[in-house]
């Protein structure tokens, strides 16, 4: 009987390929979510982003899967995004505004993951386009605090819970029909947003969770501040109604008690209706608008159209989806005081 013997140079080409391959698998496997010691934590998007910076300071590492300028409802995910999601020791996404995020979620199965649409609550802003329910008009603003709790010292324990992404019965989730995602923009619930990352980061870490903690409490003192500046600003306004080019500020127009009406609906990119056209050009005459706001991230020839033909100003009213060269401000503060300044002007508030 013959036997075959591999030579010793075959063996040694055999043995680098399996070192290869094992190097490869182990570059992949999810290790115990850290770098250099630190957490790692994945955001999906710019304001999850800030407030995993903003909470986690120099205790973890912060990564983002939507680059500066990317269209967020835009993003897609590559396999190397994926695998980082599988590493990561903590992800912070938000439920239904990103499919893709979504699906690679699922796919890689992070080891803790925390859904910001759990911490607050959701709210059908209406996405409709052709003269109906377009996005926070009938809220009553003002009515809404005592349900929110604005101060936002206490009273949010309940949405800050372990369970991250398991949410907890609101009215609407974010990938409902309908359902309004962009609760970044009001300072109320981003603050209970920001509390619920908070805790989350206390789970995944909890060598530093005092840390996390104080972090927390003075970001959401912050965003405290930043709801009076918005009540405090917006007062004595000579009109309540915006015209933007998409129902991105269904949130904020509740709670400062304004009246948005949109060109298109909660999706950026769609086109308004001739009929709705038609109605915004009523809607500005009634009650004296006399600016269309556009934001940077998306094409504002819609709204530069509807302004040149009633001989209305433009100006930039940011939904904070990401930070760019185009931004007016460094961070999630700086430019909602930008919104600040143009709703001010826009509104006859200045």
């Amino acid at each position: 009987m013959n036997i075959r013997r591999s030579s010793p140079a075959t063996a040694l080409v055999g043995a680098m390929a399996l070192g290869l391959t094992t190097l490869t698998a182990c570059s992949f496997s999810p290790g115990d979510g850290r770098t250099d010691g630190k957490l790692d934590v994945v955001a999906s998007f710019y304001p999850l982003q800030f407030l995993a910076e903003r909470i986690g300071g120099n205790k973890i590492n912060v990564s983002t899967l939507t680059k500066p300028g990317v269209e967020p409802h835009d993003l897609d995910i590559s396999p190397q995004q994926t695998a980082t999601l599988s590493k990561a020791g903590l992800v912070v996404y938000l439920k239904g505004l990103q499919p893709a995020v979504d699906r690679a979620i699922g796919q890689a199965e992070p080891r803790q993951v925390a859904d910001a649409a759990s911490y607050t609550t959701l709210e059908n802003h209406g996405t409709e386009v052709d003269g109906h329910d377009h996005g926070g008009e009938d809220h009553g603003g003002e009515g809404h605090e005592e349900e929110a709790g604005h101060e936002g010292e206490a009273g949010h324990e309940e949405h800050g819970g372990d369970e991250g992404h398991e949410g907890h019965g609101h009215e609407a989730h974010a990938g409902d029909a309908g359902a309004d995602p962009h609760v970044w923009l009001d300072p109320v619930r981003y603050a209970e947003v920001a509390e619920g990352v908070g805790k989350a980061l206390e789970k995944a870490d909890p060598d530093h969770a005092a840390f996390y903690k104080k972090n927390t409490t003075a970001l959401v003192k912050e965003l405290n501040t930043l709801d009076k500046d918005f009540r405090t600003g917006l007062k004595g306004r000579t009109t309540d109604t915006f015209v933007t080019t998409h129902s991105a500020f269904g949130y904020l127009s509740e709670r400062y008690g304004l009246h948005q009406e949109s060109i298109a609906g909660l999706d950026p990119e769609s086109e308004p209706s001739p009929a709705r056209m038609r109605e915004l050009h009523s809607i500005v005459k009634k009650d004296k608008v006399r600016t269309v706001f556009f934001e940077a991230l998306v094409s504002d020839r819609t709204a530069r159209t509807l302004a040149d033909d009633l001989h209305l100003k433009t100006d930039v009213l940011d939904p904070l989806e990401g930070i760019g060269t185009k931004s007016r401000g460094d961070d999630y503060l700086q430019v909602m005081r930008a919104n600040l300044a143009s709703l001010r002007k826009a509104l006859g508030a200045v």
